[in-house]
């Protein structure tokens, strides 16, 4: 099993940063990629982004651009950079891991408010 923990969430202006980070621990040599994704209030969860185990990565179109997903394998920690931020990015983002088989991990997910 493979156990994720987010943290990084928070209230930021518009045009702001923030940097979302999900530790990973367990068995991570299951994991075949990792991602984030978002749920506003009132809205259906969205991919925000995701990269492989081969390093691919891909992204929703109303982020490119503005987020970067990366991992620090040494530390066995996904993060989200999010740049220039805007109201619309308002959600609570969660950070999942796909193994090769079977169903995704879930973190509890992080509020992100983006708000003057």
């Amino acid at each position: 099993q493979v156990q994720l923990v987010e943290s990084g969430g928070g209230l930021v202006q518009p045009g702001g940063s923030l940097r979302l980070s999900c530790g990973v621990s367990g068995s991570i040599f299951s994991i075949y990629a990792m991602g984030w994704h978002r749920q506003a209030p009132g809205k259906q969860r969205e991919l925000v982004a995701q990269i492989t185990i081969g390093g691919s990565t891909n992204y929703a179109d109303s982020v490119k651009g503005r987020f970067t997903i990366s991992r620090d394998n040494a530390n066995s920690t996904l993060y989200l950079q999010m740049n220039s931020l805007k109201p619309e990015d308002t959600a609570d983002y969660y950070c999942y891991a796909a193994p090769y088989r079977g169903l995704n991990t879930w973190g509890q997910g992080t509020l992100v408010t983006v708000s003057s």
